[in-house]
């Protein structure tokens, strides 16, 4: 069995050193939480809760594609946003994103509060591509 590796990529926002972007193990990648951070300012982006679904999805792409996997292999994503106000609004940019017809397995649950004052964060698991160094 291959060990546990880890996952890093300037294309998305720096990890602090309490944890990895994400690891690999066994045919997996489980990728960190990612709120709507910039990578190259490491500020939020602007637009409220549509804009920030999109950044963290952008940054869990890039975390994916250095592991060697994408969104068509993710399994299971979880999400956590500070109020359920914003569930459907988050819902349309996470479509944009999750276009195949088998959609992963999902929660979201709303929290008190996240990082940085984020209204979203998402994490996620996926398969490794066949052709990705384990």
């Amino acid at each position: 069995m291959a060990p546990i590796t880890r996952v890093y990529t300037d294309k998305a926002p720096k990890p602090l050193p309490q944890f990895s972007q994400a690891v690999k193990y066994n045919g997996m990648v489980y990728c960190s939480g990612n709120i709507g951070l910039d990578p190259a300012t490491f500020k939020m982006v602007d637009g409220g809760i549509k804009e920030q679904t999109r950044q963290a999805l952008r940054n869990l792409s890039a975390v994916l594609a250095e592991a060697g996997s994408s969104f068509n292999n993710v399994v299971k994503v979880n999400i956590f946003i500070t109020t359920m106000d914003n569930f459907s609004t988050m819902n349309e940019a996470f479509d944009e994103f999750f276009t195949q017809d088998i959609k992963p397995c999902r929660t979201c649950v709303a929290v008190y509060q996240l990082p940085l004052n984020a209204l979203v964060e998402i994490e996620c698991t996926a398969f490794l591509d066949s052709a990705a160094k384990l």
